[in-house]
């Protein structure tokens, strides 16, 4: 959820630089992130659950001023949101990370061959200690694109499309979308939710391909093509935001 504020006109200068810096909220310290937009039209606030920051974005003539003046006008809200972070984890030797919603113990393993194992009930990572952490991620990037991939392609088959190509990045505001040329995209840290979770996002992609909005008929195939939606939403709503900060 992002919050919005029309800009104050000449409140200051608009060029100020756009640093990181700390604030004070609900006495703690935390980060505001700026950023300006020649697209924004107002002054706008949100959370990065990834970065565990306040990411402030200004239009072309915004203030500063303006950007404060609308994050304490909304000071609880983001105490609030940030006190309910997940704590973040670290891919590293010995801790454990869901995939598939199974948990799996990190296990670093310099002499054995072979790179990245992920099995039943361990992730085993090979080289030097420095790397475990892209390693890790590599490893479950391939296997969400592997995975996505091929029931993408199943359940495009049932209503008779196929997706363009399939994709993984690492993206904070959304689990999957669908360009217009028929190109689907998931994040990469889906592969980590439970198996039901996986089959939602992806058959709510796959119906974009039919139908790229959000009307009934893209509701009402989506249903068709999966039982969870309900679950699905609820678990990434609860749980999402801690697979974020996974990192």
């Amino acid at each position: 959820m992002a919050l919005a504020l029309a800009p104050a006109a000449n409140s200051m200068s608009p060029n100020f630089d756009l640093h990181e810096e700390s604030v004070i909220i609900g006495g703690r310290a935390a980060s505001v992130r700026w950023r300006r937009s020649q697209r924004a039209r107002r002054v706008a606030l949100k959370i990065d659950p990834q970065g565990g920051e306040i990411v402030i974005t200004l239009p072309p003539r915004g203030s500063r001023r303006a950007g404060l003046a609308l994050l304490r006008g909304y000071e609880d809200w983001v105490a609030a949101k940030l006190a309910a972070l997940p704590a973040p984890m670290r891919l590293a030797d010995g801790e454990m990370i869901p995939v598939c919603g199974t948990p799996r113990t990190i296990i670093h393993d310099p002499v054995m061959r072979g790179g990245t194992v992920i099995a039943a009930s361990i992730i085993r990572v090979t080289g030097q200690k420095e790397f475990l952490a892209r390693r890790v991620r590599d490893a479950l990037r391939e296997f969400a694109h592997e995975r996505f991939s091929q029931r993408a392609h199943e359940t495009a088959a049932k209503i008779g499309v196929r997706p363009r190509r399939v994709r993984v990045k690492d993206t904070t505001s959304r689990w999957g979308s669908c360009a217009p040329d028929g190109t689907l995209m998931f994040s990469w840290r889906l592969i980590m939710a439970p198996d039901f979770v996986q089959d939602y996002v992806i058959a709510h992609e796959v119906a974009h391909l039919r139908y790229l909005n959000h009307g009934s008929a893209f509701w009402d195939l989506t249903n068709r093509l999966t039982p969870y939606r309900a679950a699905a939403t609820s678990w990434l709503s609860t749980h999402g935001p801690g697979l974020l900060r996974i990192s």
